[in-house]
């Protein structure tokens, strides 16, 4: 099954917990982690359910392409990683 795993900096913030889902899309396996822990949501999407500006999401080592539709598939065995991206100069 994939994995969903939120790294330690974004868990100071709020509980995400390594959670396992079904196979699909980047969306529809973090739509299952927030159906467990929905105040992840806001923090991870914004109010259209687009990718906030300071979160990354990697499927197996790749950046996700689409940070508005979240379609990157996720399989059998992804691992998919969240992230608080860098943001600054």
């Amino acid at each position: 099954m994939p994995r969903v795993v939120f790294t330690s900096n974004l868990q100071r913030h709020v509980n995400c917990p390594e959670t396992q889902v079904a196979p699909g899309t980047v969306r529809s396996a973090l739509a299952q982690v927030f159906a467990a822990q929905p105040r992840a949501r806001g923090y991870i999407l914004d109010e259209q359910g687009h990718l906030r500006k300071h979160v990354t999401v990697f499927v197996d080592g790749q950046r996700v392409r689409d940070r508005e539709l979240l379609d990157d598939a996720v399989g059998e065995s992804s691992e998919v990683y969240v992230m608080q991206a860098l943001t600054g100069g």
